[in-house]
């Protein structure tokens, strides 16, 4: 069983984010309360190359936290833990804080 994936070209390995189901109060939290579709990169692949043969870098790096679409992506389950490859492009911003 694998236990690293490297995405090729312009794919990025994504963690989604799960909000908390309870408040430190301990009031239970309706599931579509707090629905972000955020996520943290894993690992990025390379990039992928224009039809000159120039490089384009993918757009994000590994540890930023990005907003992700409703649908889409592919998921990958590495050892106990699961995660969603998405395209560079699909992916639609970073978070700050």
């Amino acid at each position: 069983m694998a236990k690293r994936l490297i995405p090729s070209l312009n794919r990025v390995l994504v963690e989604k984010i799960l909000p908390p189901s309870k408040t430190t109060a301990g009031i239970l939290l309706p599931e579509k309360s707090s629905k972000l579709n955020s996520g943290k990169v894993v690992a990025v692949g390379p990039g992928t190359h224009d039809l000159s043969g120039n490089k384009i870098p993918v757009g994000v790096k590994e540890g930023d936290t990005v907003l992700l679409p409703e649908y889409g992506g592919t998921e990958v389950k590495l050892g106990e833990k699961e995660y969603h490859l998405y395209r560079d492009e699909d992916i639609l911003g970073t978070l700050h804080d």
